[in-house]
């Protein structure tokens, strides 16, 4: 099973330490008080809903910083559709590890399931069209890499990481740049002063603003809560503008499970979700002992 993170990143070695000192702290008082030092069990993970696993290789590592004792074995691989009473994973050897690691594994499967599931289906409902969903930066904070990942596992793409590795030029920036030709502006001062392999995108609000930003030629342009009839005006736009590289169009704002499929009809390259990771709910997983080995 190929790993969804370098064992070696910080960030995620760290969030794991975090989630285990958290729910374990100084020990687990319960299990230790009932659970003999010397027995070993035998437990699975199993779906209690339908949906997409994703978060598998997380809880085997959490697993082995709780007690490298316990053996971890898949039954089904990230990205696997699963339905209710599907056995994903098992854990067999000391009972007390087994135990004591449960919470957190769960959280982290549940979680990731939960928004690998949220992806799926919004991707199920673009599926007849060309368009492309993708996540935003609106992820738990310390949990961007493994979201992302999530997001993937569900048949998503990535947006860009951070602020760091792409220009993004939102309202709030052409506000800053004061008015008048402020798209044209912001894209200008972009591409002189940015990395030149960076992709340079812009938001727009308004088909005035598509207008202007289709003769600044970014990279992306972003069409931000626009209704569909306006969506479908700009996409009209753009066609007629005739470009030879013409910019990749995102649609982004007000989306959801109702409108997707709509909305991608109307044509646009990527639609964003801020849904796939901020009101993903998790996926109903269990950890059920079977027995004593």
């Amino acid at each position: 099973m190929t790993s969804p993170f370098d064992p070696e990143d910080k960030e995620i070695e760290q969030l794991i330490d975090m989630a285990i000192r958290e729910d374990v702290g100084g020990g687990d008082v319960t299990t230790d008080s009932l659970v003999p030092e010397w027995l070993e069990a035998r437990a699975e993970f199993v779906a209690k809903e339908p949906g997409v696993v994703a978060g598998l290789p997380v809880a085997e590592h959490v697993y082995r910083k709780v007690d490298g004792g316990v053996f971890f074995k898949y039954a089904v691989d990230d990205g696997a559709r699963v339905l209710p009473g599907r056995v994903i994973a098992t854990v067999s050897g000391p009972a007390r590890g087994i135990m004591s690691g449960e919470r957190v594994a769960l959280n982290f499967l549940q979680r990731l399931s939960g928004i690998a599931t949220t992806t799926a289906r919004y991707v199920e409902r673009v599926k007849d069209t060309r368009t492309k969903i993708y996540d935003t930066r609106k992820t738990i904070p310390g949990w961007r890499t493994l979201e992302k990942y999530a997001v993937k596992m569900g048949g998503g793409e990535n947006h860009r990481m951070g602020l760091y590795d792409q220009i993004l030029i939102k309202d709030n920036h052409l506000k800053v740049l004061g008015a008048g030709q402020a798209i044209s502006k912001g894209v200008r001062l972009a591409r002189e002063k940015a990395p030149q392999w960076m992709l340079i995108e812009v938001e727009a609000k308004s088909l005035e603003e598509v207008e202007e930003a289709l003769a600044a030629r970014p990279d992306i342009i972003m069409l931000d809560n626009m209704s569909i009839d306006n969506i479908s005006r700009a996409m009209g736009m753009i066609r007629k503008a005739g470009l030879q590289e013409p910019p990749i169009i995102e649609v982004s704002g007000g989306v959801t499970l109702d409108n997707v499929g709509e909305v991608a009809k109307a044509g646009p390259d990527w639609i964003s979700v801020g849904a796939l990771t901020h009101s993903a709910t998790a996926l109903d997983i269990a950890l059920d002992v079977k027995g004593m080995i």
